[in-house]
């Protein structure tokens, strides 16, 4: 379990994409009370609306860590940002991280975290002696969340149906396999930093033997035709071993974010394509609805879009954080009894 300090003071340093700080905006979203501020470097960094507190301020009213809000591509912690996580140690800030580069590797970092008793606490660091999957059936419920690409709506989606099925009275945990989801759980595993062989034995790990009414949410990652990321995406869903599975798909999405010479799969493949893989350990799994994030389209392109997704995979389309789940729910609770 890691145990972090709140409240938090978000670093956005001074990244300008909106998409690099999903993290931020995620903590932000899914755990308002425990953010404090937020700390940019230039005026034209992302303003995720929180108020802009630099870290010995953030620490006078209370703050406890400051948490890496943004993830540049690669993962790596860039040198201009030294300075800055160097100040928040010496004000008293543990700093937390869900970065690939480990923060004890910055010496002068290390050094400051020692000299104030401050923490450095890397969320991205998986627990050591995870097994090899095993393919064993386990009791309990699980529902994963899969995606047409990246950085689409699974991690949200996840935490929208945990949410609402804690609402409908069921027994329910959410299952974290990204940084920005431990931070938000308080757990977790990173599943994109474990070693290929044991990412299904680590999704067997997030989710043990459970009562046969409980539900694990899982966090989903990558894509079952990303480039780079599918083979997270196929340990993941071996070891989760789900009864039921959500899609994830932004509408107008015409290729993989950052990979523009790889086209996004229409909705049919990658369900057949995930529905495929998740057989191989349970026989039993099904798709159970389709979440889409209409983010960026109107009320009315959003209906539509929700109609076309629901008749092309002939199950309920929602968007969780602007439409009803109710139809989801029922689909979900019904394929799950068979």
């Amino acid at each position: 379990m890691i145990e972090l300090r709140k409240p938090y003071l978000l670093f956005i340093g001074d990244v300008a994409k909106v998409h690099s700080a999903k993290t931020a905006f995620g903590i932000r979203d899914w755990a308002r009370d425990a953010c404090l501020g937020q700390y940019r470097l230039t005026d034209s960094a992302v303003d995720i609306g929180l108020p802009d507190l630099d870290p010995r301020s953030a620490a006078a009213s209370g703050a406890g860590s400051l948490v890496i809000g943004v993830a540049p591509v690669g993962g790596q912690i860039p040198a201009g940002w030294h300075a800055a996580l160097i100040e928040a140690a010496h004000a008293g800030l543990d700093i937390v991280s869900g970065m690939h580069s480990l923060l004890a590797d910055i010496a002068p970092l290390r050094e400051a975290a020692e000299a104030s008793g401050v923490r450095l606490v890397d969320v991205r660091v998986p627990p050591p002696d995870i097994p090899i999957a095993t393919g064993r059936k386990r009791t309990g419920r699980r529902l994963l969340t899969v995606g047409t690409d990246c950085a689409l709506g699974k991690k949200y989606t996840a935490l929208a149906l945990a949410d609402a099925l804690r609402r409908s009275g069921a027994d329910v945990s959410f299952r974290a396999t990204g940084q920005t989801g431990i931070i938000i759980a308080g757990s977790g595993i990173p599943m994109d930093a474990v070693v290929s062989d044991f990412i299904a034995g680590a999704a067997e790990a997030l989710s043990p033997d459970a009562a046969a009414d409980h539900w694990d949410v899982i966090e989903g990652q990558g894509a079952i035709y990303h480039p780079a990321f599918a083979g997270v995406t196929h340990g993941l869903i071996h070891g989760s071993q789900p009864d039921v599975i959500i899609l994830c798909h932004e509408p107008g999405r015409d290729h993989f974010h950052s990979f523009p010479d790889f086209p996004v799969r229409s909705l049919r493949a990658v369900a057949d394509a995930c529905l495929d893989a998740a057989r191989v350990t349970n026989a039993s799994a099904r798709l159970a609805a389709v979440s889409l994030n209409t983010s960026h389209l109107d009320d009315a392109a959003c209906a539509r879009a929700l109609e076309c997704a629901s008749a092309e995979l002939g199950v309920p389309a929602f968007d969780p954080l602007r439409t009803s789940m109710d139809d989801a729910l029922a689909s979900i609770l019904g394929r799950a009894d068979g």
